[in-house]
């Protein structure tokens, strides 16, 4: 039995939706989504009881949640600190190795929360193609995932009504983890 094994993926599971649901926060207010949608109420309300103390002594600039960005970067190191020393999953780090993995632990959080975004967001573009309607989920998926997929479609546009952009992206953001060696960084 491998206890201490499964507490660190339940510790890491819940770190990460929280951490990823942070950092939403922080892109949507980037991208100026809809702050009226459902999801993004959701993520309002999931974040505030650790944002509005942080607001008092952090306030924005130039239009940037500059709270919840130390709020996504604080959460990491207390994931890091939570594996190192709890679950000596590593070694004890020294300052500067510390602050390697945390910028690497930051990267690899960004580019799976893409990854995630861009794959739910062109499923949900098929489903919605087939059915119809307005799904508000897909509709904040969209307005996240944007900025990102626009340069790649002005390298590919859309031909003949099939939009391969995300598959593009995608690419890239896995080329990148692979490069930097992230996919096995907490």
């Amino acid at each position: 039995m491998n206890v201490s094994g499964a507490f660190l993926f339940l510790i890491n599971t819940l770190f990460d939706i929280y951490i990823s649901i942070v950092l939403a926060r922080f892109i949507l207010q980037m991208v100026r989504a809809d702050f009226y949608n459902p999801v993004s109420q959701f993520i309002v309300k999931a974040t505030n009881p650790l944002l509005f103390p942080l607001r008092r002594i952090v306030p924005g600039f130039g239009g940037l949640d500059i709270a919840s960005l130390i709020l996504f970067v604080a959460l990491i190191i207390i994931k890091l600190v939570v594996y190192i020393y709890v679950f000596h999953a590593f070694p004890p780090l020294g300052p500067l190795q510390m602050l390697i993995l945390t910028l690497m632990s930051m990267a690899n959080t960004i580019i799976n929360f893409f990854l995630f975004v861009i794959f739910v967001a062109a499923i949900l573009s098929w489903v919605a193609a087939a059915g119809g309607g307005y799904n508000p989920i897909a509709d904040i998926l969209h307005q996240i995932a944007e900025p990102v997929l626009a340069p790649a479609r002005k390298v590919i546009p859309p031909m003949g009504g099939l939009d391969i952009s995300p598959m593009l992206v995608m690419i890239l953001l896995i080329f990148i983890k692979q490069l930097f060696g992230l996919s096995h960084v907490p």
